[in-house]
């Protein structure tokens, strides 16, 4: 019990983080560290509030909190005590999409019953992303986030315990000491048009397509050049999606299934078969892409593999650096 010694809490008003939220960082690491158990008798109010020199207003807050996660339950004329081991973890991802879907899904998929997921978005919206981590300071036993390319991420991740803190996905704003499960845009993608370069040659030329609307990083727009140019492919890169029409003879590469959805609109609108007489390579693995139309060429990572290894990060409390590798599926639209 708190009252044996069993956990000291020390107070830090230099941290940032409310003394209730103290309170309820000290009890759940003290379970996360085997320091509590189930059956622990916590410090009455009036205890806590006297020993500790706090507000009895304080005390109950951090306590109501820990009642609602389902970690201390009270009985009358016994006090508060500890009824389960629940830790909370969050996810930060950019945006839903249903490739972030299989992240997801895998990722509270082979987590343990106790481990609760809070998830949010920052819509690569900077004032988001600080808001996000401002109102969350303190507050979760593992932050796994998806980090995007502004000047801001990285101070706003400097503020979170690199020991709780897994990037993921996109390998921007990290350092050698960081854990990370990331994608590579550049060269693993190169390498996989390199496997696929016979099936282009059908064609008369390249054609990426980078809409104003994505937030896909310009390192693979960089290794889609090096490919074209080093395997003597005519090509050209589309910025404007209204500019984007498509014309017989030519192989289309997109990171956004919305140029997916106009490409086989004009394909059906101008009598045009997909992998025969123009090809698509699409950007990132949906569950649906196998079934759309005969089947969609897609290059991705594996997202399900990305989430199980989040999900190993959260579970093991080890240090993890790695990269999922990028693959491509062969469908009849190339």
């Amino acid at each position: 019990m708190m009252s044996n010694n069993k956990l000291k809490l020390v107070l830090d008003d230099n941290l940032g983080i409310p003394k209730y939220q103290q309170i309820i960082n000290a009890v759940t690491e003290g379970l996360e560290n085997n320091v509590l158990k189930i059956g622990d008798l916590l410090p009455s109010i009036n205890a806590f509030s006297k020993d500790y020199g706090m507000a009895r207003d304080t005390v109950f807050k951090a306590y109501s909190q820990l009642k609602k996660d389902g970690i201390v339950k009270s009985t009358p004329n016994k006090g508060y005590f500890i009824s389960g081991n629940s830790i909370k973890v969050l996810l930060v991802l950019d945006t839903f999409k249903a490739y972030k879907e299989v992240l997801y899904g895998a990722f509270i998929n082979n987590l343990p019953d106790n481990i609760i997921v809070d998830l949010q978005f920052h819509h690569y919206n900077p004032d988001n992303f600080k808001t996000i981590f401002r109102n969350t300071k303190g507050k979760y036993y593992k932050y796994v986030v998806m980090g995007f390319d502004h000047k801001e991420v990285p101070r706003v991740l400097s503020e979170i315990d690199k020991d709780k803190l897994l990037l993921i996905d996109w390998n921007v704003h990290s350092n050698s000491d960081n854990n990370y499960v990331f994608q590579d845009f550049g060269k693993a993608f190169y390498e996989t048009l390199v496997d696929i370069k016979n099936r282009f040659k059908k064609y008369k030329s390249l054609s990426f397509i980078y809409p104003e609307f994505t937030y896909h990083p310009k390192e693979t727009l960089i290794f889609f050049e090096k490919f074209c140019e080093e395997h003597q492919f005519d090509y050209n890169i589309v910025d404007n999606s209204k500019a984007f029409k498509v014309e017989r003879g030519i192989a289309y590469i997109s990171v956004s299934d919305r140029i997916l959805g106009k490409f086989l609109e004009q394909c059906r609108d101008k009598a045009l078969e997909p992998g025969v007489d123009v090809g698509f390579l699409s950007y990132n693995e949906t569950p649906m892409k196998k079934f759309i139309y005969k089947g969609i060429t897609v290059v991705s990572t594996n997202f399900e593999a990305l989430g199980i290894k989040a999900a190993e990060f959260v579970t093991t409390n080890e240090s993890i650096q790695c990269y999922i590798p990028t693959k491509i599926a062969i469908r009849e639209s190339l």
